[in-house]
Formats: C-alpha cells, structure tokens, sequence
C-alpha cells in the first residue's frame, strides 16, 4: 500500500486531484483540463501515477510543476480540509440549507436562501476578475460564527466584502445604519468595518470594508460614509480599477496566507 489518497476539489467549476499523504500533506494533483499530472516528489512517481490511474483519461504528460512559486509550494502544502480557496461563493450558508432546508411551504421565502442568492451574484462576478491578477475568496470563517463574505486580493488592495439582498427596494444608508425597505434599520456598517479589521489583523495589512447590494431599486446615502465602500452586485468588478498598490509576488503571498484556515483561528 502506497498509503497515497486522492481528494478531488472543485474552482470555478474546474477539477483537480490531489494525491495526498495519509497526513494530509499533497505529493501531487492532476489537472484533468491540462491533461497534466503535476509531480512535487520524483520519487512517488508510481505511486501517484498508481493511485490516479482510475481517474486519468486521454493522453496526460508528467512531471514537476512549471516553474512554482514559493507561494503555490506553500498553497499546495495545505491539508484540504484547511484550504478555503475551494470554497463556493456562499458556501456557510449552502451547507446550512443541506442540512436543515426548512418547511417546504412557508409563507414567506427563507431569508437565508435570498441571503444566497446575494452571495452568489457578487461571489461569481468576483471570481471572474481571476484573470486580472486578482483572488477572491468565500464564507471565510472567523471565531464565533462570523464570516467574511468575501475576501478580494489583488493589485488595487485587500477588500473585505460584505453582502446584502435588496432585490427591488430602496436602500437608505445613514451610517452606521442601512435600511431595506420597510424593514427596521440596522447599524450593518459597524459589522462591515468590524470584518474588515478583523481580516487586516489576521493579514498584518489594510483591508478595506465593502458594502455589496443585491439588485436595489433605488440606494441612498444620507452623508458621506467613513471609510466603507458600497457597490451594486453589478458594479464590483469595479475593484479591479483601483490603482496599484500590490505587487504580484505580494498579491501571492497575502492570498496563501489567507487561504489557510489557521490564519484567522484568533482575530
């Protein structure tokens, strides 16, 4: 027994397998779209090839990663269970709704599937600026049940992304106080700040709080906002047009970091 194990995962709907050692450690992974089975260890040669042999399909080229980063090895060398990359846009509260769906007739729609709904456009939207130099991740977990919705890292900063379903009410911002139709106002910004600093102490850098509206009819700010930025679902790719202030090889090191479930077990 090689003691090898293969664990599939799933990023903007493409799959990779890594082959893993019984502690967690990655020795390989199998792009399947690369037709690529990317070696860290020479020496697990067949064992690896031996393990993926069920899954590997048409022709597939070997051998050690091109040219890795340090930050890559130090991504690859994660447990699955302590990446957060692999994580869905949304992904606390789609586990919450396989667990417990709710009644199946209610009279009004389950918040937390409108809550999901909001998450996933701005999540999805986000993940698209991938190609620009840019990382996002979701439902990143903080210490007593709080999450960041979305964490965006990339030439223009840190942005800490909070999201909000409004889909065809009026929005009015009075800070710290947001309010949603005819609902109650609630002081969210504080919260939105609040993750904010929470992710800048776990990063040892500046994240900035963003605010992001899920389809609103009409939004209106009553004075001018301290530090939070507020976005429509539709508008926040407009994070990828600030200004530079990351190099890439940060961009890299930060977004290892934050991946790592560990970093934010005390913030």
């Amino acid at each position: 027994m090689s003691g090898l194990r293969v664990i599939p995962t799933w990023r903007h709907g493409q799959e990779r397998l890594y082959v893993c050692l019984t502690d967690g450690r990655n020795v390989a992974w199998y792009d399947r779209e690369a037709g690529r089975v990317n070696l860290l260890s020479e020496e697990r040669r067949e064992d690896v090839l031996d393990v993926l042999g069920p899954f590997l399909t048409g022709a597939v080229t070997v051998g050690p990663p091109p040219v890795p980063t340090p930050a890559e090895l130090a991504r690859l060398s994660l447990h699955p269970d302590d990446d957060l990359a692999p994580n869905r846009p949304g992904e606390a509260l789609q586990i919450a709704l396989d667990r417990e769906p709710g009644a199946p007739r209610r009279m009004r729609p389950d918040p937390r599937r409108r809550a999901l709904a909001a998450e996933l456009a701005v999540g999805e939207a986000l993940d698209r600026l991938e190609g620009a130099g840019w990382h996002a991740l979701h439902s990143v977990p903080l210490p007593g049940g709080d999450r960041v919705h979305h964490l965006v890292i990339g030439p223009g900063g840190l942005f800490a992304v909070h999201t909000l379903y409004a889909r065809k009410q009026r929005v009015l911002v009075a800070d710290p106080t947001v309010t949603v139709g005819r609902r109650e106002p609630r002081p969210l910004l504080r919260r939105v700040r609040a993750d904010a600093d929470r992710a800048s102490y776990a990063l040892t850098a500046e994240v900035h709080p963003v605010l992001a509206l899920f389809g609103p009819s009409d939004v209106s700010v009553t004075a001018p906002l301290r530090e939070v930025r507020i976005l429509l679902d539709t508008d926040v790719t407009a994070l990828a047009r600030s200004g530079g202030v990351l190099k890439p090889a940060d961009v890299e090191a930060l977004h290892a970091m934050a991946r790592d479930r560990g970093t934010w077990v005390r913030v």
